[in-house]
């Protein structure tokens, strides 16, 4: 399965000094993801291939706490090469490798 969408950067504000960036998928998109059966990994995370302009790594997507949606962790190298900030847009392509 491979879904595309436009998000916004946040930072994780769970601690003050927190250097943990994130992106949401969509509630519609995230829905389907977890419709695909899998086995149960930890933390229930989904192995994807992700994709930032000219960025490409593999990582996972983990749920978030009360909205419904999976999160993907944006790594500093990745915001660096594709000039992210917080706050700013992104746009994303996923390829789920779980399932």
């Amino acid at each position: 399965m491979i879904i595309e969408f436009d998000g916004e950067v946040f930072r994780w504000d769970a601690r003050e000094d927190s250097s943990w960036f994130f992106t949401s998928v969509p509630p519609e998109l995230s829905e389907e993801i977890r419709e695909i059966p899998r086995p149960y990994r930890g933390f229930g995370s989904v192995r994807v291939r992700a994709r930032v302009g000219g960025s490409e790594w593999t990582t996972s997507i983990f749920p978030s706490s009360g909205s419904g949606s999976y999160v993907l962790p944006l790594k500093k190298a990745v915001r660096t090469a594709e000039d992210l900030i917080d706050g700013g847009p992104v746009t994303v392509r996923l390829e789920v490798l779980d399932g």
